[in-house]
């Protein structure tokens, strides 16, 4: 039985991913380094679906039908506000997010579903804090700086 899911869940579900992989970006911004982590979270989201082709929430956030409904439909688009933002509260944020989104999983979706939309989820958060390094753009080392680990380990304890 596939459970359906209203515009305003998805976005919810939807926006957890977005925000915290943004989160993780915001707690250690520079230039060149933020447009490569927006890049590789915007990677990770495209190829959702076909890493998880069985998992409903999956297709029906990030699937080619997905894509087309949302363009067909702009006003249930994922809506991201600056104030969610800010790097001194991001990952408080994203946290709060993803806690209102498996809230909404666990009603709804079955066990294996919200596994693995906590693997996505933070898959997307470590390819962002893995995608730029320290240095001339982000190109130095270490990939992962102390505040992108720090947010990872509190994103993943929200997950737990």
């Amino acid at each position: 039985m596939t459970v359906s899911y209203t515009p305003d869940e998805l976005s919810k579900v939807a926006g957890a991913v977005m925000v915290s992989g943004i989160a993780v970006a915001m707690v250690d911004v520079g230039i060149v380094s933020s447009a490569i982590e927006a890049s590789a979270l915007a990677k990770e989201v495209a190829s959702a679906a076909t890493k998880y082709p069985n998992n409903a929430v999956i297709q029906a956030l990030f699937s080619e039908e997905a894509a087309k409904e949302l363009q067909a439909n702009p006003s249930s688009r994922i809506q991201v506000k600056a104030e969610d933002l800010r790097p001194d509260t991001a990952v408080e944020t994203a946290i709060a997010k993803i806690t209102d989104a498996l809230a909404l999983l666990n009603a709804k979706a079955t066990a294996d579903e919200v596994r693995e939309y906590k693997d996505f989820l933070y898959a997307c958060c470590d390819r962002v804090a893995n995608a730029a390094g320290s240095g001339l753009f982000g190109s130095g080392s270490p990939k992962v700086s102390e505040t992108e680990a720090a947010a990872l380990a509190k994103i993943k304890a929200a997950l737990a």
